[in-house]
């Protein structure tokens, strides 16, 4: 399965302002990539990039005063394959756990999964063990979280999203994460391209979040916001909650003054130095229609 992918994001500011996107494929994204994934800019310094500690490749730059638009355009080739449900997954004891999955047992920023505990515990307790508990915490975030770009904010945590029973795809993925982390099962949160492919067509692109859950030996993807498998996930970013992997950082104030993504299934078979001709130019609009993001603020975060 061939699907290109990309984003352009228009950024207005009247100084300078430092920058640190997290708007590539991950370092583990299992995927054939033809093109390049970088992000680039139509104006300004080089941008550069590093993997930080969770081995997302995050990009430096500084957006000029005046409006600078970043882009990435390229083809991954993925197997196709829906989401995987492991019924059989089994649980750990928290003392056989790999150390490294520790970390992904406590609170962090936006999962204040200690706040949560006596409410997964009274809900979920009598689940079985392992998928079972997953899939039920999964269907409990989808059934009573309402989506709209409109109930979204940076200082949301996943008590809040509880509580307020509203929120963006982040907040179905810190709710979800949070729970699980209550009743000890390491989750993390992740974030990436996910067009519509074999469910009906929305019109409108956007970037995705979700969560992973460690079971059985291994790491497996939940999405409480659409709550079945889905295909053509491409992995951008993981970590312990969405202050880890934002869109943009921001070091000074500026305002988002465009904003579009991409992810469709290319038809045919095309060979590689066709996908990379047709990457030359960037693809037209499908929509008008989009969340409305406004102005963010220094080291404010841009996240569905």
């Amino acid at each position: 399965m061939l699907i290109r992918f990309g984003f352009e994001i228009t950024v207005s500011c009247t100084q300078p302002v430092p920058m640190l996107m997290a708007l590539s494929t991950h370092s583990a994204f299992e995927g054939r990539l033809i093109g390049s994934d970088r992000v680039r800019a139509d104006r300004g310094a080089d941008i550069t990039r590093y993997v930080d500690g969770y081995g997302n490749q995050i990009s430096r730059a500084v957006a000029e005063a005046g409006a600078t638009t970043y882009w990435s355009d390229c083809v991954a080739e993925v197997d196709g394959r829906p989401d995987e449900v492991p019924h059989e997954a089994r649980q750990h004891l928290v003392q056989d756990l790999p150390s490294e999955t520790l970390t992904y047992l406590m609170a962090s920023r936006y999962c204040d999964s200690d706040h949560l505990i006596r409410f997964a515990w009274s809900n979920f307790g009598h689940t079985n063990e392992g998928w079972d508990r997953v899939a039920a915490i999964s269907g409990f975030v989808h059934d009573h979280v309402t989506f709209g770009y409109k109930f979204g904010r940076p200082d949301k945590t996943a008590r809040d999203v509880l509580e307020e029973k509203t929120g963006v795809c982040r907040d179905f993925a810190h709710l979800g994460v949070s729970l699980c982390r209550a009743m000890n099962i390491p989750a993390r949160y992740a974030s990436g391209y996910l067009g519509d492919f074999g469910v009906p067509d929305t019109g409108f692109d956007d970037f995705c979040a979700w969560f992973e859950v460690y079971l059985g030996d291994r790491w497996y993807t939940v999405d409480a916001r659409y709550n079945v498998p889905r295909i053509g996930r491409i992995l951008m970013v993981r970590g312990a909650d969405a202050s880890d992997v934002a869109m943009i950082t921001s070091f000074g104030a500026y305002e988002l003054a465009g904003f579009r993504v991409w992810s469709t299934e290319v038809d045919g078979r095309p060979t590689d130095p066709e996908l990379l001709a047709m990457l030359e130019t960037r693809p037209a609009p499908r929509s008008a229609a989009g969340p409305d993001f406004g102005t963010a603020v220094p080291g404010a975060v841009h996240l569905i």
